[in-house]
């Protein structure tokens, strides 16, 4: 959010230890790589183990994001994605671009 403004976003699904993002959108140029890297940031205070972006790409590779064979992939679920946990630090209320580079 810029003021009142919706600029981009990254939206997705917690399970476990395992944050699967869906789709990510900018209205306004990076905005959506500040919603992932506020993610990122997020999912490490969290000790989150994975954020799967769904589809490799170059776009995605140059953020940081890197293949995974699929067999460590699933292993890696199995372990992160019970028990489910909560988490007490996602923001309940919109984040203004100041905030998310903070």
């Amino acid at each position: 959010w810029r003021e009142d403004q919706l600029v981009g976003g990254l939206y997705g699904l917690a399970i476990g230890r395992a944050f699967f993002g869906e789709s990510m959108f900018s209205r306004e140029s990076n905005a959506s790589k500040l919603a992932l890297l506020t993610v990122d940031r997020l999912l490490d205070d969290e000790r989150l183990g994975i954020l799967d972006c769904q589809v490799r790409s170059r776009h995605l590779e140059t953020l940081g994001a890197t293949a995974m064979p699929r067999k460590a992939f699933v292993d890696r679920l199995a372990e992160l994605c019970e028990p489910a946990t909560a988490f007490a630090r996602w923001p309940a209320t919109p984040m203004a671009v100041p905030d998310l580079i903070a």
